[in-house]
């Protein structure tokens, strides 16, 4: 299955709204992925998290600085979220 992103919306708290092409959409908290560390450390700058965007070629979340999350990823913690 493919996850392409199709809207993006950025929130407060390192919080995103997302809409994949087959129509699933809601809130998705990154903090814990942010807060982990690694390269996801730089988007603690609450400038730079707001930069995100959707790669035109490859409708995943990025960041400037080569920084981007798998829309696999995002899926999972969508549904994971709506369980709770």
């Amino acid at each position: 299955m493919y996850y392409d992103l199709k809207k993006l919306e950025v929130l407060d708290n390192f919080k995103v709204c997302v809409q994949f092409e087959d129509g699933t959409s809601g809130e998705v908290d990154l903090g814990e992925i942010i807060h982990g560390g690694g390269v996801f450390e730089a988007l603690k700058d609450r400038r730079l998290f707001e930069q995100a965007y959707i790669d035109p070629d490859w409708k995943v979340l990025c960041w400037p600085g080569e920084i981007d999350i798998a829309p696999e990823t995002l899926y999972e913690c969508l549904n994971a979220s709506k369980k709770t």
